[in-house]
Order: structure tokens, then C-alpha cells, then sequence
């Protein structure tokens, strides 16, 4: 739950059941992993094409017993010069 907390505000990756994938900016959660979402796209993957198809859909609570993985955003690094 760290991690969710501190990826508050920030955009990330959430697998569904189905291979079903939304992106969005992480607004809130609770204890059972129910997330809400804003500014989300829906990525789904077309069985027969195997293509993404990317739908829009701005605001989405998902409930947490769809949820497969959370992915934070990455974490960014300094680079040597």
C-alpha cells in the first residue's frame, strides 16, 4: 500500500482480468484496491487482430477484485555525464 500512496497524483498501468489495461492518474484507493482513476484510457487487446484498441474514458473507479497488477510510474533516475 506504500506504494500506492506514494504513486498518488501520478500516472499508472492497472491489469485487468480479461487483458484489459487502464492507464490514468492514480486519485485515490482503499483497502480493498478499489482505485479511481482520472484522465484514463482503457487498452484492450482485439482477440482476433491481437491489435490495442485504446478507448478514452476520463474518470473510472475500478474495483479492486478485477485488479491483477498496479504498475507505478517509473522511478527517474540522474544520468552520469
Amino acid at each position: 500500500m506504500e506504494i500506492l500512496q506514494k504513486s498518488l497524483g501520478s500516472q499508472v498501468l492497472v491489469e485487468l482480468k480479461g487483458r484489459r489495461k487502464i492507464k490514468g492518474k492514480l486519485q485515490g484507493y482503499d483497502q480493498h484496491l478499489n482505485l479511481l482513476l482520472v484522465d484514463a484510457d482503457e487498452i484492450a487487446i482485439d482477440p482476433e487482430t491481437e491489435e490495442e484498441i485504446v478507448t478514452q474514458i476520463h474518470t473510472v473507479i475500478v474495483r479492486g477484485d478485477n485488479v491483477v497488477i498496479v504498475s507505478p510510474p517509473p522511478k527517474r533516475t540522474k544520468k552520469k555525464e
